[in-house]
């Protein structure tokens, strides 16, 4: 059997551990700044797409959104044609940390990638992006409450 995904959760964590530690002097704390980086990149976004984008579970997104919110990070305003819709924005403190975020995003990137040809992260990316796309269609399918058979 191959450990891929082990390898994959591994690296996850570990990256998610670096960041945590290094955002934590800012108040990120527990992966916001997913939802932070995400949000200053498409303002207005609904917390319904970022769901999808960061692949939560609408409570997990709840929670990490409020926090944002709570701490002065992001702001909810409704959307101008539907109440109910609440659009997500970076606040200027929002603003000010993106650039600190974006930055270690990329340094992390080019040190997990250190040594690799560009043949080589051209073709990790793109079977990334296939293992993706195989693991979406199952977290689709179980979200809208159905069971893998094994």
């Amino acid at each position: 059997m191959t450990e891929i995904l082990r390898e994959i959760g591994m690296i996850a964590r570990a990256l998610d551990s670096i960041s945590n530690i290094e955002f934590k002097e800012y108040d990120l704390t527990k992966g916001q700044y997913l939802y932070l980086i995400r949000i200053c990149e498409n303002p207005g976004v609904i917390q319904e797409q970022i769901i999808e984008m960061i692949k939560v579970d609408r409570s997990t997104a709840n929670r990490a959104v409020q926090k944002l919110v709570d701490n002065g990070f992001v702001e909810k305003r409704e959307d101008e044609h539907n109440k109910k819709i609440k659009r997500l924005y970076p606040t200027d403190k929002g603003n000010t940390i993106y650039p600190f975020i974006k930055n270690e995003n990329e340094y992390s990137e080019n040190m997990a990638l250190n040594g690799l040809s560009d043949d080589e992260v051209e073709a990790v990316q793109k079977l990334l992006q296939r293992i993706r796309k195989n693991v979406e269609k199952d977290w689709d399918f179980v979200k809208k409450g159905n069971k893998r058979n094994y």
